[in-house]
């Protein structure tokens, strides 16, 4: 599905350099569902939020994961830069790491700037965060972790993370002020969007499972390509709930 007529699709900067944002209108079901998801917390309504995010904001899960196409490159990167014997990312993170005196921020600092240097749009945002977040929470999750030799499982954590945290970024930057508007108080605003946030990247993990299972790892050259079908496949439970 083709944008309306003078808007660009999300992955194509405009000449000013930043990074379109689909019209409003396309969010309209999404926002009256996370807005009651606000302020009751029933998961139903979060689901069918998710759902229409998909269906009628970006015209479906094949369309949304071509828009984000990005978000695996990304991840094919990232999971090229934390292998075991990794070339020039990884050995430039390891050098500037050390030059930083090699404490868990220096170091995660470096392999973000490794991954996805800053270039100015939205999307470079969504994805330096989502790195950085993705590589915290392998450090929560596995304390004894190495961000510069992780194990196969680490690095299957950060990849599948990364993606999950990446998209919920995205929806975010849709529809996250509308989440705050209707929320009883920060807190529970806070509250509802960890839910949201969870609750995608444990659906985009249950997709990744599948490809750690069928022999992809993160170091695959066909990574990029494979996480796009995870997308597709993320995107299609979502419509699924509107059924």
């Amino acid at each position: 599905m083709d944008p309306p007529a003078g808007e660009l699709p999300l992955d194509e900067p405009t000449p000013d350099g930043t990074t379109p944002v689909a019209a409003p209108a396309r969010f309209r079901d999404a926002r009256t569902s996370i807005g009651r998801y606000a302020r009751s917390g029933g998961r139903e309504q979060m689901r069918r939020a998710l759902g229409h995010y998909v269906r009628s904001g970006y015209g479906g899960g094949a369309t949304m994961a071509r828009r984000l196409s990005g978000t695996s490159r990304t991840a094919a990167r990232l999971g090229a830069a934390l292998r075991p014997g990794a070339g020039p990312d990884l050995a430039a993170a390891r050098d500037a790491a050390i030059a930083g005196g090699k404490n868990a921020q220096s170091v995660l600092d470096a392999i973000v700037e490794a991954i996805r240097p800053v270039d100015g749009t939205q999307d470079a945002e969504s994805s330096r965060r989502a790195v950085r977040d993705a590589l915290s929470d392998v450090l929560e999750r596995y304390p004894d972790a190495d961000l510069l030799d992780l194990d196969d499982a680490q690095r299957q954590y950060v990849v599948q993370r990364f993606v999950g945290l990446d998209v919920y970024n995205r929806f975010c930057l849709d529809l996250g002020e509308k989440l705050d508007e209707h929320a009883s108080s920060a807190s529970v605003a806070a509250a509802r969007s960890a839910e949201v946030r969870e609750y995608i990247a444990a659906t985009v993990a249950a997709e990744f499972d599948k490809l750690w299972a069928a022999g992809v790892t993160p170091a695959s050259p066909e990574l990029a390509r494979v996480t796009q079908g995870a997308l597709r496949e993320t995107f299609r439970v979502f419509e699924g709930y509107l059924q």
